[in-house]
């Protein structure tokens, strides 16, 4: 049974960093990339950034020079370090690879 479980988010103040994290079991973490996507209150779901199975990186660009997505391949995990945080990057964050998708971790840019 395959499970991608986010964790990280939480509520900061614009300008401010967070770093997300997704860990995954039940798939052969090393053979997939993997995708963070985000999803707003009446917005359409927001592809943000992607790792390769051997480890390129390519993101969305509202994301690109703020965001940095990583993987770690000893601990099956995803990281997603969030920088100069925004108040448009207000979302739920959710992790995918392949056909799975996590539940989420909610990300709030407020003063």
């Amino acid at each position: 049974q395959v499970q991608l479980v986010e964790s990280g988010g939480g509520v900061v103040q614009p300008g401010g960093s967070l770093r997300l994290s997704c860990a995954a079991s039940g798939v052969n973490f090393t053979d997939h990339g993997m995708d963070w996507y985000r999803e707003a209150p009446g917005k359409q779901r927001e592809w943000v950034a992607r790792v390769t199975n051997l480890g390129g990186t390519s993101y969305g660009n509202s994301v690109k020079g703020r965001f940095t997505v990583s993987r770690d391949n000893i601990k099956n995990t995803i990281s997603l370090q969030m920088n100069n945080l925004k108040p448009e990057d207000t979302a739920v964050y959710i992790c995918k690879t392949f056909k799975y998708w996590g539940q989420g971790t909610q990300v709030t840019v407020s003063s």
